[in-house]
């Protein structure tokens, strides 16, 4: 027999269907539900500047991205040579991982909830930190802001990028969007 288990549901996507997609739809006026904007998906990226002296730093910096993102991250790159960062081409030099659907709902309920708050002098994000076409950058100096992470355990703290992608057309939007996932933007 089937079993009637129910689905699990974040709640950041929970709260977009019931509340933000209304409010959206309401303030801009769109005719169609699906005009409204959405998140589409969050890119975590951190670079690994001592890759170049330790091979190890770069896996070791791939498992605290994992144990963040709870996903397997992607070993990254170098494009090309450069002798003044000493870098040579194909060398790994950083890891990243692309969240979409319940992950990526998930990891934005805890960077708000949790690993935000538990930043040194935290006052708020940077609201002018947008591309133009909707999507929000912005950039964490520890990774040992997320309570996955076991500080005792770390080697060296990393800073990272997360890059949030909506289907927003205007900044506007986008920002409107993110506050209500109560993204704590500076005045």
């Amino acid at each position: 027999m089937a079993s009637t288990a129910e689905k699990y549901t974040p709640r950041m996507k929970h709260r977009y269907d019931q509340k933000i997609k209304a409010d959206l739809q309401k303030k801009y006026g769109y005719k169609n539900a699906l005009q409204v904007p959405r998140l589409d998906k969050i890119v975590i990226n951190m670079g690994v500047g001592d890759a170049t002296q330790d091979r190890k730093a770069v896996e070791k910096a791939a498992e605290e991205l994992a144990l963040i993102a709870g996903q397997k991250p992607v070993i990254t790159s170098a494009k090309k040579s450069n002798a003044s960062f000493k870098v040579r081409d194909g060398m790994a030099i950083g890891c990243k991982v692309t969240l979409r659907r319940e992950r990526m709902y998930e990891f934005l309920d805890r960077l708000v909830t949790i690993a935000m708050p538990r930043i040194r002098d935290f006052r708020g994000i940077n609201g002018k930190s947008f591309d133009g076409r909707g999507n929000y950058a912005m950039g964490v100096k520890e990774h040992i802001i997320f309570p996955e992470i076991v500080f005792d355990k770390v080697e060296k703290i990393r800073g990272m990028d997360i890059i949030i992608c909506t289907t927003a057309k205007t900044d506007a939007e986008a920002k409107e969007l993110l506050r209500g996932f109560d993204m704590p933007f500076r005045n």
